[in-house]
């Protein structure tokens, strides 16, 4: 049975016998002399109110059924395509090499590999993306903090990014400028950089262009990242951190995916005690600004600092 033959079902089930149950009670209480008659009316109204009660529960419950089941089935569908296209490229190069057809050409050779390594690189950021969220749905992260410059990490993100996009035409810029110390976890780290990359590579059209600034202010680390991309409503604003939520696809294009990427970023930002914030506008774009609180710099520190300066 469906959710809503399921709802007028107990619509038609309880609610009829409520209504009438009620109406009994209510000529009770006016009509009733004697003591007996006034609480059969407040016992049949109370047994009214808790017939509504259940009903209205087993509605939500229903619901939230079906919209879980609905999650699934659109999650499964979403992996499932997005895990598809780069294992349908990576058979196609294998193939094609495998025949031997590119032996006497290097330059084409050389380039079907690199395809399988970048394809290779996608898929392996598609299975980190799902594990990572299994892990923080179920509260199994464990994250390793300690105290450095998160600038190397960052440049590895960049790099491992830019081996996905190879030989792709994007025109990313990188900026990082940082000295401040974070307590961060490397592999958390990694992945809202990483995730914020491939979400921006996504959600821009033909003449992609992406820009990455890292740097100090005011007590704190800011990660920038934004994109000449779809961009989208205010009224999504507060959506695009859900799990599973994904833009328009009629805005999106042939942009796939799980929904899982800026659920991640959220869970690994607040879980570094940071903030996070978007600027966007349909059809100009998205800016994502991270900031990261810096461990303070002890007086003691500042001072011999200073002497050696």
């Amino acid at each position: 049975m469906s959710l809503t033959g399921a709802i007028v079902a107990t619509a038609v089930g309880v609610l009829l016998p409520v209504i009438l149950s009620t109406s009994v009670g209510i000529v009770a209480l006016a009509l009733g002399k004697s003591s007996e008659w006034t609480l059969f009316g407040v016992l049949v109204i109370s047994f009214a109110a808790a017939a509504i009660g259940g009903a209205v529960v087993v509605t939500v419950l229903l619901s939230r059924k079906h919209r879980i089941a609905r999650l699934q089935a659109d999650f499964i569908a979403n992996v499932t395509h997005e895990l598809r296209t780069p294992l349908t490229s990576i058979r196609m190069y294998s193939q094609t090499l495998e025949m031997g057809a590119l032996n006497e050409e290097p330059e084409m050779f050389n380039n079907s590999v690199r395809a399988i390594l970048r394809e290779t690189e996608w898929l392996e950021a598609m299975i980190d993306r799902v594990l990572t969220w299994r892990a923080a749905s179920k509260d199994m992260d464990s994250p390793n903090m300690h105290s450095g410059c998160i600038a190397t990490t960052v440049q590895a993100a960049v790099d491992r990014f830019l081996r996905m996009i190879r030989g792709r035409d994007v025109d990313f810029q990188c900026k990082i400028d940082t000295e401040a110390m974070v307590t961060f976890d490397e592999q958390g780290m990694h992945s809202i950089v990483l995730n914020l990359l491939v979400n921006a590579f996504k959600y821009t059209g033909k003449n992609k262009k992406i820009e990455l600034r890292l740097f100090d202010f005011d007590e704190h680390v800011v990660l920038e990242i934004e994109d000449n991309g779809i961009g989208f409503s205010q009224s999504e604003e507060k959506k695009i951190f859900d799990p599973f939520y994904r833009v328009d696809s009629r805005l999106s294009g042939k942009s796939s995916g799980a929904g899982l990427g800026l659920a991640i970023v959220r869970h690994q930002v607040i879980l570094h005690k940071g903030s996070i914030l978007v600027r966007s506008e349909p059809g100009k774009g998205s800016k994502f600004i991270v900031q990261f609180p810096a461990v303070p710099v002890s007086k003691g520190k500042s001072s011999a600092q200073n002497n050696e300066e």
